[in-house]
């Protein structure tokens, strides 16, 4: 838990505009951006701009921001006039986190049917 942008973070450097990605959205605390491998027809990550590993980490440390994430992620859908989404946080690697960087995926456009898989 840090909070600062750090120097090997894949999310830190798109954050920050070191790696380029298709951005959607941008506010002060904020990102959104395209995922490269969609898993939907909209698939669009919402990270915070600060540095935390995962949801639970930054909505203990910086719950203002936390809700910044969630308020992004429905406005990713309104701005892709998706009807239904689902908003998903993946916490640790046996839950399908690959970048250790709070995000939200923005997933829709298609059918969506639970359980996930």
């Amino acid at each position: 838990m840090s909070g600062q942008p750090q120097d090997d973070c894949l999310f830190c450097k798109i954050a920050e505009g070191h790696i380029p990605a298709t951005i959607v959205r941008e506010t002060e605390t904020t990102v959104a951006f395209r995922d490269i491998n969609p898993q939907a027809p909209t698939h669009v990550l919402v990270i915070p701009r600060a540095h935390y590993e995962n949801a639970a980490e930054l909505a203990a440390a910086e719950p203002t921001i936390a809700a910044d994430v969630l308020r992004e992620a429905k406005a990713v859908a309104e701005e892709d006039k998706l009807e239904s989404y689902r908003v998903v946080f993946n916490t640790g690697s046996g839950a399908g986190q690959t970048v250790w960087h709070a995000h939200a995926h923005v997933l829709g456009g298609r059918g969506l049917h639970w359980p996930p898989g």
